[in-house]
């Protein structure tokens, strides 16, 4: 049948629909959704997530059921106790102590682990608040650069150490070594990224339309440095661990009854040819806690990134 034969009983009547003519024939779209599906089509990203996983569950579990102290002497002097290579009773073996290393690790990673996220929020918080009025305000963008290039000069880990001799050994007092400037350096990619946002035309028609600079600053700039910020995390993180296992290595930063993988692996490392287990097992924990911490996170932060769902 062609065009030409078709006649008006060819055709069905349909009424009119005012309700479906609004409607947008595209599939439902959620950023977090696409995020996640992003974050977790790499093989790589979900071995490593699991291991993230196992590592912090045993971490932050396991030593409420060990009871693991750096005191507890109660073993010193049951020879039979002591040296235990890996073994199905001890997994990791024994020290000279007598006590369990894989008590000692989880007991240890725990306090790194929390050090190291401790710092990050507050390192993150101060510097996303500073960097955004930094990044709109022209007055403070001069005092803070001055205070910038002052800073960014001396080497952190310096001032780190020398603020650990300054207030003393103790949990809180390695955080707030570690934080008192370290936010600077979060504070600035945060500035650098706000003063690119903050001129582009649909911020500048929202200030011509008097919207306040707060408004224009939470609503519309930082929804997009949301991959910045996980970045910025996911490179702090590991790096307050490792500087907490550097400080208790040496022996500043925490007290002498508080474990740390630090603390095991600056005591252990005498034992590398004679027991080598007991060194090797806390380093390679700490491995395990900075490789997946940072895996996971660049992968988050590229998922995160609106750029990469279109």
């Amino acid at each position: 049948m062609t065009d030409d034969q078709l006649t008006a009983a060819d055709f069905q009547r349909v009424d009119l629909d005012s309700l479906a003519t609004e409607k947008i024939d595209t599939p439902k779209y959620s950023y977090w959704g696409s995020v996640a599906k992003t974050f977790f089509s790499n093989k790589v990203t979900i071995a490593m997530l699991a291991i993230l996983i196992v590592m912090l569950g045993m971490s932050f579990i396991q030593p409420l059921f060990s009871g693991y102290s750096l005191t507890d002497v109660g073993k010193i002097n049951d020879l039979a106790a002591r040296y235990q290579w890996p073994s199905a009773k001890y997994w990791f073996g024994t020290d000279a102590d007598g006590k369990s290393l894989f008590d000692a690790i989880w007991a240890g990673a725990r306090t790194s682990i929390s050090i190291g996220v401790i710092s990050t929020v507050i390192v993150t918080v101060i510097g996303v608040v500073v960097g955004a009025i930094w990044g709109v305000s022209k007055k403070i963008d001069r005092v803070m650069l001055e205070v910038y290039n002052v800073i960014t000069n001396i080497p952190v880990l310096l001032i780190v150490i020398v603020m650990s001799y300054t207030l003393g050994n103790g949990f809180w007092n390695l955080v707030f070594a570690m934080t008192v400037t370290s936010w600077l350096g979060t504070a600035y990619s945060i500035r650098v990224y706000v003063m690119m946002y903050r001129d582009r035309e649909y911020n500048t028609a929202s200030r011509t339309l008097g919207t306040p600079t707060l408004r224009i600053v939470t609503r519309n700039i930082l929804p997009y440095l949301t991959s910045v910020i996980v970045t910025q995390v996911s490179l702090s993180l590991p790096s307050f661990i490792s500087y907490e296992v550097f400080l208790s290595f040496v022996g500043v930063g925490l007290s002498q009854n508080t474990p740390s993988l630090g603390r095991l692996i600056n005591q252990y490392q005498t034992f590398m040819t004679s027991y080598p287990y007991l060194f090797w097992f806390p380093v390679i924990a700490l491995a395990l806690i900075t490789i997946s911490l940072y895996i996971v996170g660049q992968n988050l932060a590229d998922a995160s990134d609106p750029r990469t769902h279109m």
